[in-house]
């Protein structure tokens, strides 16, 4: 998988993308977005890939989306733009895999709109997130105003939004935006080492869970309860579920084969 703009690896069931334009923080381009794209569905298709980290190295993770092409950008190249955005980061979303985040650096606009589609977000040290839209007159408008909403609730997310100042890690630790706090220098090994983990799960009890708790975030808690029902159901006929328990009561480790 050669690309211009992202580095892309599959090693031992984890498949990586790198956001890779270094000489501009990683600035989010149509280019960009096309190629993450793409790596994606062959993440998404790849049986051998278990869960998808993206990062954008360790000194930046994406200080936005490229302005000097939004300023020149016509209403029709705008929306073209946009579009692109949310059809690529809604596969991030709605990819039937655990997707990490490692951000360092900064992860500004539409670097922060990257980690909020993803499931876990873990930063290192002196990272720095937030979405400074509004000081340019503008709004987030890659799911911005409706992710971020959802993650850490309407008051810190006003909070953010409309001053636009960006948080330190601990304070995103604080509030819920991202799950861990780790050493810059450990980014890395600490989501590699839970991608590891999590490989080793049941890949579709790992999918439906998902799939669980991303349709319950949309509907009210009856209607995601019984959806829940449903689908645990489902699972409970699966050859993992039952080599699972299996592996309990005889007191090993299960073999599961995602079926």
């Amino acid at each position: 998988m050669n690309y211009e703009t992202i580095l892309c690896e599959i090693e031992d069931g984890i498949g990586t993308i790198t956001l890779n334009r270094p000489k501009v923080l990683n600035a989010i381009n149509d280019e960009l977005l096309k190629e993450m794209s793409e790596a994606l569905d062959i993440f998404a298709e790849n049986q051998n890939v278990k869960v998808v980290i993206l990062t954008g190295g360790d000194k930046v993770f994406a200080a936005g989306a490229d302005i000097v092409f939004m300023s020149e950008a016509s209403s029709l190249e705008a929306e073209s733009f946009v579009r692109l955005c949310h059809e690529t980061i809604d596969k991030i979303t709605n990819l039937d895999k655990p997707v990490i985040a490692a951000i360092a650096g900064l992860a500004l606009g539409g670097g922060c709109e990257l980690t909020l589609s993803c499931d876990i977000r873990i930063a290192a040290e002196g990272t720095n997130i937030g979405l400074p839209e509004i000081n340019l007159g503008l709004y987030p408008g890659g799911g911005g105003t409706q992710r971020l909403t959802r993650l850490v609730g309407t008051g810190w997310a006003k909070q953010l939004l409309m001053t636009g100042k960006p948080i330190d890690a601990k304070s995103a630790l604080n509030i819920g935006l991202v799950t861990k706090v780790v050493p810059a220098q450990e980014l890395m090994k600490e989501a590699k080492g839970l991608a590891l983990e999590l490989a080793r799960k049941s890949t579709i009890a790992m999918r439906l869970m998902k799939s669980c708790i991303d349709y319950g975030e949309n509907v009210d808690l009856p209607s995601g309860c019984l959806f829940e029902q449903k689908v645990w159901a489902l699972l409970l006929s699966t050859d993992d579920a039952h080599e699972g328990m299996k592996a309990f009561l005889e007191k090993r480790k299960p073999d599961f084969r995602g079926r």
